[in-house]
């Protein structure tokens, strides 16, 4: 009864309607490490519902993207690369130095927002990769790097950004803390993100089928996105976001593309404290480091690039308090939960027919309770 209540949410959200939820869809859970619902739905072609979307299809992950590159970071720890509460100027040489609090754009509606702060400056060189892991660095959500000439430009404009507020004074899930976390990874291990993510946790953990820019072999099976208003195309095998984008399509904030069963693999790793089919990637002390509570503000809580359970509306309807996981602007997520022992992965495109697309909160919250009831049953 439960596996058709999943069904009935999630073939209900399908549609190649304009102002359904999704196109393309598909939905993992696994208790324990035993899969116990994998479905595909939908299409890669919805106006003439052909090419129904399988398995292996490819997703684009968007910020689920974060946590992948939170392990990656994490594997740079436990070598004694570098430390969680070292300052990110140590690395990142460029990134120091009293910056002004200023506006910022809001990513959805272009408008220059302001928190009200009696600080004016910030002291770049105090902000650690424990902030940059918690939303917690003073760096604003986003900024429009896309609109710059080239890769290089981008990166220049978050390594001298300014600041939205004091550091460690609120939460403010950041885009630009994770494109900086890319730049240190990436001077500490000597090698370009996508191929640092790949030798030390894609190749590891058996990850064939997560890769960022899939080769155009394989666009066949990519699901598509929305038709992009900057690139002025539909996107199939690019990444939906535009800084990651302008970045070349690999960035520590978005940019992968992977299947149901890929994502859910990382997520079971963190179930069994670090260790999946043999291969010990993390210990468990850190990962026990990664998903506890680390900020709280006003119920969004947050461990080291992962959310947690949280309260009033940052409340996940069938999610333990033990809860962590990660949500994509695409409409993708991963949870576990270690109380039911769960791994869930819901993979979409949301935002086929514009990011203005609504019911996916409800979908997500319907899919997690169907999920619980599936695991207890």
């Amino acid at each position: 009864m439960q596996q058709s209540e999943l069904d009935r949410h999630l073939d209900e959200a399908a549609s190649a309607g304009q102002g359904t939820v999704y196109t393309a869809a598909a939905c993992l859970v696994a208790r324990g490490g035993e899969t116990l619902f994998h479905r595909a739905y939908g299409w890669l072609d919805p106006e003439t519902r052909t090419r129904p979307t399988q398995l292996d299809s490819l997703f684009d992950l968007a910020s689920v993207t974060k946590v992948f590159t939170t392990t990656l970071f994490m594997r740079l720890v436990e070598a004694e690369q570098v430390s969680l509460d070292q300052p990110v100027a140590e690395v990142v040489p460029e990134f120091s130095g009293r910056r002004p609090i200023t506006a910022f754009e809001q990513p959805l509606t272009g408008l220059l927002d302001q928190y009200d702060y009696p600080d004016t400056t910030v002291d770049a060189g105090r902000v650690t990769f424990r902030h940059l892991l918690t939303h917690t660095s003073g760096l604003p959500a986003w900024a429009a790097l896309y609109r710059l000439p080239s890769r290089e430009a981008a990166i220049q404009a978050v390594l001298h950004s300014t600041f939205a507020y004091p550091t460690g004074a609120r939460l403010v899930y950041s885009d630009l803390g994770l494109i900086l976390l890319s730049q240190a990874i990436e001077r500490l291990a000597g090698q370009p993100l996508d191929q640092a993510l790949r030798r030390l946790v894609l190749d590891p953990l058996d990850l064939r089928h997560t890769f960022y820019n899939p080769p155009a072999a394989l666009h066949a099976t990519v699901v598509p996105t929305e038709v992009c208003r900057w690139r002025g195309r539909r996107l199939v095998g690019e990444v939906h976001d535009e800084n990651a984008g302008r970045l070349d399509g690999v960035s520590g904030h978005a940019g992968l593309f992977s299947t149901g069963g890929d994502v859910a693999r990382l997520g079971q790793l963190y179930l069994n404290g670090g260790e999946l089919d043999g291969v010990r990637l993390l210990s468990s002390s850190t990962v026990a480091e990664m998903t506890r509570v680390q900020v709280d503000f006003d119920g969004d809580r947050r461990g080291l690039g992962w959310m947690r359970q949280g309260t009033g509306e940052w409340q996940r309807p069938g999610l333990s308090e033990a809860a962590f996981g990660h949500t994509g602007f695409t409409g993708t997520s991963l949870w576990v939960d270690p109380t039911t022992q769960m791994v869930i992965v819901l993979l979409t495109n949301r935002v086929y027919f514009g990011r203005d697309a609504s019911g996916i909160l409800a979908l997500r919250q319907a899919v997690y309770r169907a999920a619980e009831a599936l695991v207890r049953s």
